[in-house]
């Protein structure tokens, strides 16, 4: 753990258990890399820094290892998983076939209202492109409104059990989608196929909307490789 890298002190909202915050702190800051793949995960040096007791931090260590984000490793003591190649792609792999089916039936069920909420999203993300600030501030902000954005459309096909196998992939996607927004250009290009998704949904036309989902997917596939070879120079 290097000692530049700091985690905030926790400060609890009053709704959520003392565990789940320290959870979700951790898993934020291994998506977002300030837990880097391969840093071994110090439980006395993480409760200092947010502030906490040593019970919570593991209890948050062995649920983030259910979920694939840390690897135990026998005598040697908890890591933060590695991201191969592999990994990559097949993520990306079931995203785009999820997103394509979501995207299908979004085209023949999508209301006025959700059109309007992708259409306020693309707004948000234009401003956000538009801003001179390239602080990590802004792009946790992109990569908010690039989640609503899909989610939005996941809600859309009205079929919830896809929405709950889309919501799953989701904590492993979270952790290429910053690196993938991350990559020169990304973001900017991520706009304009946001808008060319929403104007084959206005048209009801699932096909294409299907169609433009995948580039999108592809692309996204494209940018995170190339974030993570970038990343290895």
């Amino acid at each position: 753990m290097t000692k530049e890298r700091k985690l905030l002190p926790i400060v609890l909202d009053g709704y959520k258990p003392l565990r789940d915050v320290v959870f979700e702190t951790l898993r934020d800051a291994i998506i977002t890399q300030v837990l880097k793949p391969g840093e071994r995960l110090m439980e006395i040096q993480l409760a200092d820094e947010m502030g906490v007791s040593r019970t919570p931090v593991r209890e948050a260590i062995r649920k983030l290892e259910l979920e694939g984000l840390v690897i135990m490793v026998p005598r040697k003591g908890a890591y933060v998983a590695g991201v191969s190649m592999k990994d990559i792609h097949e993520v990306y792999e079931v995203r785009a076939a999820l997103e394509m089916l979501a995207v299908s039936l979004a085209a023949e069920r999508i209301t006025d209202e959700e059109l309007d909420a992708l259409e306020r999203q693309v707004l948000q993300e234009s401003e956000a492109e538009a801003s001179e600030d390239t602080d990590e501030h802004t792009l946790d902000n992109i990569v908010y409104i690039d989640t609503t954005f899909h989610d939005i459309i996941y809600q859309a096909a009205n079929n919830q059990r896809l929405v709950q196998f889309l919501n799953i992939l989701q904590e492993q996607l979270q952790r290429f989608r910053a690196a993938s927004l991350s990559r020169p250009g990304r973001s900017k290009t991520a706009l304009e196929e946001h808008k060319q998704i929403i104007e084959a949904l206005s048209e009801r036309n699932g096909e294409l909307a299907s169609k433009l989902a995948k580039e999108h997917i592809d692309n996204a596939e494209s940018a995170m490789i190339f974030a993570m070879q970038d990343g290895d120079k």
